[in-house]
């Protein structure tokens, strides 16, 4: 019971009921069945850029510009369904997908093929991706008015209780569980990150491994982008401003190593329930948006010592391990 406990995920696990358990004591509803299915359909989007931004910072590399990919794609499939109302959804949905995927392909192509920190494209192309859809939109505002019913209604539409947001996340947390688990991308994705010397020897191409990465990291942006304008009703040029620092906040709370190579999906959708509860709790019980933020800026702090903290001590394991071992080999000599 107690090596469960010390795993990380059980431990969020724990602290977000216990959270959810405190905040009920001051809001009575706040922990009922809808209310917490609520919070979850929230977070949705966040969970599936999480995922995106884990994908990345597990190769060792970080996307800033992930909500800036979301803006882009958004404002361009809002501006498609208000100028052909005709187009089917599937369609637009598809679109978004490849416009997201196209822009994480041209991170991922600086960074694999010109070797620029990823750090220092993301950082640049956050910009001209804003820019971008500035550029296209003329700075105007896509409406719900201007928007079809069945584009805004989808992701809404209520299925055993939860809406199609909600599903969508589900199945992106199951098909993400599965391909970094049991594919050959998932596995090239943990050791460039863990150990890219070692990697190479294996035969792992470190460079195409990123690449694949940003670009799974852009599609997801990409579809988060449908989901975004469609639920909110409105598209903008600075939608989903600062969700790039969420994105990597869920990974960091959910344990996923800036180092690259070590984290899980359960830790990451855990890292941005984390951030969804005490967004939603906070405002319930009266504390204001700037402390909101000095508190979401504290808990990245302490997730990030305590995952240093972590590393260091698994590798004094290791060190203490092998010393163990190179003692026994010198007894038995």
């Amino acid at each position: 019971m107690a090596r469960l406990i010390r795993k990380r995920e059980t431990l969020l696990f724990l602290i977000i009921v216990v959270m959810i358990a405190i905040f009920s004591t001051r809001a009575a509803d706040f922990a009922t069945p809808d209310n917490l299915a609520g919070i979850f359909n929230d977070t949705s989007i966040l969970i599936i850029l999480a995922l995106a931004q884990m994908t990345v910072i597990l190769t060792k590399s970080i996307d800033l510009s992930v909500a800036a990919n979301l803006a882009f794609t958004g404002m361009a499939i809002a501006m498609m369904n208000a100028a052909y109302p005709g187009l089917p959804l599937v369609v637009l949905i598809l679109t978004a997908i490849v416009i997201g995927a196209a822009l994480g392909t041209i991170n991922g192509f600086l960074v694999w093929r010109l070797e620029i920190p990823p750090i220092v494209v993301t950082l640049g192309t956050l910009t001209i991706y804003r820019g971008m859809a500035f550029v296209l939109s003329g700075g105007a505002w896509v409406n719900a008015h201007q928007m079809t019913p069945t584009f805004l209604a989808v992701p809404r539409t209520p299925i055993l209780g939860l809406p199609v947001l909600s599903w969508v996340a589900i199945i992106i947390v199951a098909l993400m569980y599965m391909l970094l688990r049991y594919s050959q991308f998932g596995r090239s994705a943990y050791a460039t990150g863990g150990n890219p010397t070692a990697a190479v020897y294996a035969g792992i191409d470190t460079g195409r491994t990123k690449f694949l990465a940003f670009v799974l990291s852009g599609a997801l942006a990409g579809l988060a982008s449908y989901l975004w304008v469609s639920r909110y009703a409105v598209a903008y040029v600075d939608i989903a401003n600062g969700f790039e620092l969420d994105s990597v906040a869920a990974c960091v709370i959910g344990g996923i190593s800036i180092a690259g190579g070590v984290g899980s999906v359960a830790g990451t959708v855990l890292g941005a329930l984390f951030l969804g509860v005490i967004k939603n709790a906070l405002p319930v019980i009266g504390i204001s948006p700037f402390t909101q933020m000095a508190i979401s800026g504290t808990v990245i702090i302490l997730a990030v010592a305590f995952n240093a903290r972590r590393e260091r001590n698994r590798g004094r394991i290791i060190l203490r391990d092998r010393a163990a071992a190179d003692t026994r080999t010198e007894a038995a000599a």
